[in-house]
């Protein structure tokens, strides 16, 4: 059996809540359109300030999907 190759994708997810809502909520989007999700890395963070209070958080995310022969 050969190892696994990978296709990597490039999300951006946003939140007002947090960093971790604005992860799962890119991660679930492309669960939505690829089933063969395996790992995620964020390779960027950003957020927005308002009235000097942090009102929005905003992450780059890339994830790798396997692929599958004969796909």
């Amino acid at each position: 059996m050969a190892d696994n190759s990978y296709s990597i994708s490039e999300i951006v997810g946003s939140s007002k809540t947090g960093v971790d809502d604005a992860i799962r909520g890119a991660v679930q989007s492309a669960a939505e359109t690829n089933d063969a999700l395996d790992w995620f890395e964020v390779t960027e963070i950003r957020g927005h300030i308002d009235n000097k209070q942090v009102c929005h958080f905003q992450v780059t995310v890339k994830v790798g999907s396997r692929i599958v022969e004969g796909t």
